[in-house]
């Protein structure tokens, strides 16, 4: 899953001075964004008014992320403040099915209450809350089709597209599961729809995600390499971001993948989580992969696509992992040197078989941690300086503090430039002069 980031949100409703006033924050990764999107619609077709100033909000909403424990820790706090303002509060997300008592602990008198696969349940929610009802639970037992569903953009520029729901995994440390539960691919044509009108409407970036896109289609009897090859032939300016896959789904499809990445319209961009460096790690983790199996994908990669931004997950601390597994993991990144790290502190979750193992000390995991961490970023620094002196298209895709605009070119890269006009959505010609651990700078040309 991918780094959490937090929305709080200002949209209009239809109807004036009735409309009820909403506050919402939501957390999470790109899949709780395209949930939001969703509610969104729904909660501004039926007329209620969505505001930034929690004082004036007639309800609040809190769409929750629970990956990580410290996570998990900040949406109880949020959910503990919001429960004191004694105003009807509706809580979704993934977190009431990974933490349903620590958030009844937080608020007792929460509204309503909902899962992922029944956002569709928004306004039922909302009723609830508005009627002064409490502890209503809204969950289902099978997702609806998302791409079918009506949404808002939170980017006018950037598709978030669901491909599916739930994984094939059954990692040991992992809560998302519970969530977001077993593989339930959308049809290959909505996904296409989708995308269709998108490009009509305006999208330049289309986001294709879910909790493995590497699972997509064994479930309905096709696979990831199928949808993409269609969605990168279809007409339009545009470029599509790949989100994460598994590197076990990777391995059985590594040449035609390969080949469909090619397109022009695909950002050389792989998110491929190793998590250890060390076999036996990722056994007791129950990853269905070797290191050798993940180092020959990205060797395989880089081989056809030199440039290709490789982006990996790292855990440090999982129970088990010896001084000589941890060294083992440094190694792997060295001879690796992925371009992104993400680098996460081992923390059992509620419900995983991680959390009854042997736990080793939260101080070695936290040096274990600033190690990994001072190499990852001089890695990805050494991998951004060879950026500096090239030239070519980026699409502005974000705005910046300031006068600052953060665009993306082929490989993905964000590439920071500066203007007074409004970039957004614009393909411009840069010439990169900077490079940071985490980002370049440019100068337009």
């Amino acid at each position: 899953m991918e780094e959490i980031s937090s929305i709080t949100l200002n949209i209009g409703g239809k109807a004036e001075t009735a409309a009820k006033a909403i506050y919402i924050e939501s957390y999470g990764c790109a899949a709780n964004k395209a949930d939001l999107e969703i509610m969104l619609a729904h909660i501004v077709n039926a007329g209620y008014k969505i505001i930034n100033r929690i004082e004036d909000a007639d309800i609040i909403m809190i769409n929750t992320c629970g990956v990580k424990k410290p996570t998990e820790d900040r949406m109880l706090g949020r959910i503990r403040f919001f429960n004191g303002l004694n105003k009807p509060l509706i809580i979704a997300g993934c977190l009431p099915k990974i933490n349903f008592e620590a958030i009844t602990k937080a608020a007792p008198n929460f509204s309503a209450m909902l899962d992922p696969y029944s956002i569709d349940k928004i306004l039922l929610a909302l009723k609830a809350a508005e009627s002064g009802e409490r502890n209503k639970i809204f969950f289902s037992e099978k997702p609806i089709v998302k791409p079918a569903q009506p949404k808002i953009r939170l980017n006018r520029v950037i598709e978030i597209i669901p491909i599916s729901e739930g994984c094939l995994g059954v990692c040991t440390y992992c809560c998302v599961r519970f969530a977001r539960g077993r593989l339930f691919s959308y049809p290959k044509e909505l996904i296409v729809d989708r995308i269709k009108s998108a490009i009509i409407d305006g999208a330049k970036e289309i986001w294709l995600t879910s909790q493995d896109n590497g699972a997509y289609g064994a479930d309905i009897g096709t696979n990831f390499v199928e949808l993409l090859k269609e969605c990168s032939s279809l007409e339009g300016k545009f470029l599509i971001r790949v989100g994460m896959m598994n590197p076990n789904h990777v391995i059985k499809m590594l040449p035609e993948l390969i080949e469909t990445y090619k397109n022009e319209r695909i950002f050389k961009f792989l998110h491929i989580p190793v998590q250890s460096g060390d076999n036996d790690v990722l056994k007791m983790m129950n990853r269905k992969y070797t290191v050798e199996e993940f180092k020959s994908i990205v060797e395989s990669f880089r081989r056809e696509i030199p440039e290709i931004t490789i982006a990996t997950d790292i855990i440090c601390g999982f129970p088990g992992e010896s001084r000589e597994s941890f060294e083992r993991t440094l190694q792997l990144i060295e001879d690796v040197k992925p371009d992104i790290i993400n680098i996460s502190k081992f923390f059992p979750r509620p419900n995983t078989p991680a959390a009854r193992m042997k736990q080793l000390d939260s101080r070695e995991v936290a040096v274990r941690s600033r190690v990994a961490t001072d190499l990852v970023s001089r890695i990805s620094l050494k991998m951004n300086m060879r950026w500096i002196g090239w030239e070519g298209e980026i699409l502005v895709d974000e705005k910046g503090p300031g006068d600052s605009w953060i665009g993306r070119n082929y490989a993905y890269k964000p590439i920071v430039v500066r203007s007074q006009k409004n970039l957004l959505g614009e393909f411009i010609n840069v010439k990169v002069t900077e490079a940071h651990v985490n980002y370049l700078e440019a100068e337009i040309i």
